[in-house]
């Protein structure tokens, strides 16, 4: 027997209902019809907007069922990720919004497309405060002044693994800069930090030393892009749930990166 689900308050159901019918990035009304029917959700106001149509169907499941089981199977559906296929920056804009809404409810819609339960944020200055103490935590390790952009409360609300994600692109969004390149991933590093025609270089390369410093330096950035850079192919990006002193000690790396790159 499948387990029965909590209720979700209004405010939440709302906020739910106006991203999944968002007129830019969320579902037409042929699809609402389409997962309604699928979820055995009632479609109550047919004829109205996107967003109030799945708000009104949430609702009146809900009142007569008294669980949510299946308003989580409609974003389950309507948010699979075969879906999305050659559109992952739609799919990922519309999860982190769901998020931002269900992390009220403690329950986190995952990259793979299922749910999980986290931590429940309460109101608004405990995902500040949450965000002040991991702040500190920073602070305490003299970390770069680069990294504090991508640990505001909102990120922290979604999880730590996405604010060490953001972390990451600002290095390779520095790297890009110094360089004057657009491309990513290994092929800028490669360009980048080149040996022979370094456009970047940590040292002066004038010995062997320094030469396997750089080198190292390179392998350091590569190490970062496999593990988090790479968001269809990498496995653990999926499923691993991050700790708090995991982030701690992924952005103090990050931190070092920045600073050789100062």
């Amino acid at each position: 027997m499948a387990v029965k689900r909590p209720t979700l308050s209004g405010e939440i159901l709302e906020g739910l209902s106006k991203v999944l019918g968002d007129t830019s990035n969320g579902l037409s009304n042929n699809e609402i019809t389409k997962y309604l029917k699928e979820v055995d959700l009632p479609n109550v106001f047919p004829e109205g907007t996107k967003w109030k149509r799945i708000y009104n169907a949430f609702v009146t499941y809900q009142n007569n069922k008294n669980i949510s089981n299946n308003i989580l199977r409609f974003i389950n559906k309507s948010l699979h990720p075969a879906r999305f296929v050659g559109r992952n920056q739609q799919y990922e804009d519309t999860r982190i919004e769901l998020n931002k809404r269900l992390c009220f409810a403690g329950l986190e819609l995952s990259e793979s497309g299922k749910f999980r339960e986290i931590e429940s944020i309460f109101t608004i200055t405990d995902a500040e405060y949450r965000a002040s103490r991991f702040r500190k935590k920073l602070e305490q390790r003299e970390t770069h002044y680069r990294i504090y952009e991508f640990c505001n409360a909102e990120l922290l609300n979604e999880n730590y693994f996405h604010s060490v994600f953001e972390a990451v692109k600002s290095v390779f969004e520095v790297i890009r800069m110094k360089s004057g390149l657009s491309v990513d991933g290994n092929q800028l590093i490669e360009q980048a930090f080149s040996i022979n025609n370094p456009l970047i270089q940590i040292n002066s390369l004038s010995n062997e030393t320094e030469i396997s410093e750089h080198r190292g330096f390179v392998n350091l950035l590569k190490g970062v892009t496999g593990m988090f850079r790479n968001t269809t192919a990498h496995v653990p990006k999926i499923t691993w749930q991050m700790s708090e002193i995991d982030a701690l000690d992924i952005l103090t790396t990050l931190s070092l990166i920045h600073r050789k790159l100062d």
